[in-house]
């Protein structure tokens, strides 16, 4: 309507006003005011039916919008949002969708909580994600690592994560409250015999589990190889390499250590346990299309045993006992191998190479010897 000036009403009512006058021409005075027939007929009928009223100027938002999500769904994306402050648009759409809120799109969710003032982005995402790998089957490939130190009341907590590689399923999430070998050792036996034995646990190259050496091997990892799992580390300054556990704790910390400081390892650990199913269970992951860690995962087949079963090594094998610090001899040649290994029996392998040998731990490949450049 071309009613804009700051007149507009006064110049709606004279065109009525006119227009309704016994034998006026309402064509003409369409064309003298600059408006359409069509805007002027309804400028009178609405005229006619409510008066000065009916001549305000009128919101063009439709008066209902069949698209609109229902109240039924905008008050469960508000609960679940209550419930999980860190989650956006896309698990929360999810969510809905699995309990029967129909397929609503993120954006959708979004827009809800925008409109009902839910202030986005405050709590985890953001990061740009690693380049995506995964193993084919659940149990190929664990991760663990250590989620930095964090402050209780007195004291402080060291969270030990432990994440499959190809469903996020989290095998284990403890509240420790230190670092130690025995610590790790006791979480991971007690993981074993509930979930089985992976083929392999990735971890970085600190203590327990690494030590920073040329081989990074640990009583700790060596132990892991006499029950029957393999051992990786991450190459130094490459946390890609456990990305999936890094990615967990960005998790973890917006959504279970984001309230004051827990009173003691037992709280933190009731916490843990709550958060973990959340996790496991009902939280939606991304990389998965929206299913659950559960939906993907399955125990092993492979029973953890208190002692480790026998290994026989090939007939051709070089068998040599490790001594104390390390060390052993070969053809003639003193060397020295990690200390972890010290009382354990090794294999020496040649390759194709003269004089070249590999040493192996059971499974497990430990490093490549070059005899020639030993000193005899």
């Amino acid at each position: 309507m071309p009613f804009e000036d700051r007149s507009a009403m006064k110049q709606k009512q004279e065109f009525v006003r006119l227009a309704s006058a016994e034998g006026a021409n309402v064509s003409a005075l369409c064309r003298r005011f600059g408006i359409g027939r069509t805007t002027g007929h309804k400028l009178l009928a609405r005229y006619r039916s409510a008066g000065d009223a009916g001549l305000a100027e009128r919101s063009r938002r439709p008066r209902s919008c069949p698209k609109r999500s229902t109240p039924e769904m905008e008050a469960a994306a508000l609960a679940v949002r209550a419930a999980h402050p860190a989650w956006g648009g896309r698990k929360i759409a999810h969510v809905l969708a699995r309990e029967g809120f129909g397929t609503p799109a993120a954006s959708t969710v979004t827009g809800i909580l925008r409109r009902n003032g839910v202030e986005l982005g405050g709590l985890g995402g953001g990061a740009q994600p690693f380049m995506r790998f995964e193993h084919a089957a659940p149990n190929d490939l664990w991760q663990m690592d250590f989620k930095g130190h964090v402050p209780l009341r007195a004291g402080r907590l060291h969270p030990l994560t432990v994440l499959d590689d190809h469903s996020r399923f989290s095998i284990a999430l403890a509240a420790c409250a230190d670092q130690t070998t025995e610590t790790v050792k006791d979480r991971l036996i007690a993981a074993f015999r509930r979930y089985g034995l992976p083929w392999r646990i990735a971890t970085d190259n600190g203590p327990p589990w690494g030590d920073g050496g040329h081989n990074g091997f640990t009583p700790l990892t060596v132990w892991l190889i006499e029950i029957g799992v393999a051992v990786s580390h991450s190459r130094p300054c490459h946390p890609q390499t456990l990305g999936k556990d890094e990615r967990f704790h960005r998790s973890l910390k917006a959504e279970a250590l984001q309230g004051p400081p827990f009173g003691d390892l037992a709280m933190a650990q009731e916490a843990f346990d709550r958060w973990r199913h959340v996790y496991n269970a009902q939280r939606p992951h991304q990389a998965l299309g929206g299913a659950v860690p559960l939906d993907r995962y399955h125990v092993s087949l492979r029973p953890y045993r208190d002692t480790a079963e026998p290994f026989d090594y090939a007939r051709d094998d070089l068998i040599r006992r490790v001594q104390q610090h390390g060390f052993v001899s070969i053809l003639g040649r003193t060397l020295r191998l990690c200390r972890a290994f010290a009382g354990k029996s090794v294999a020496f392998r040649p390759t194709a190479t003269d004089g070249v040998f590999e040493a192996w731990f059971r499974h497990q490949k430990i490093q490549t010897i070059d005899l020639n450049a030993l000193p005899r």
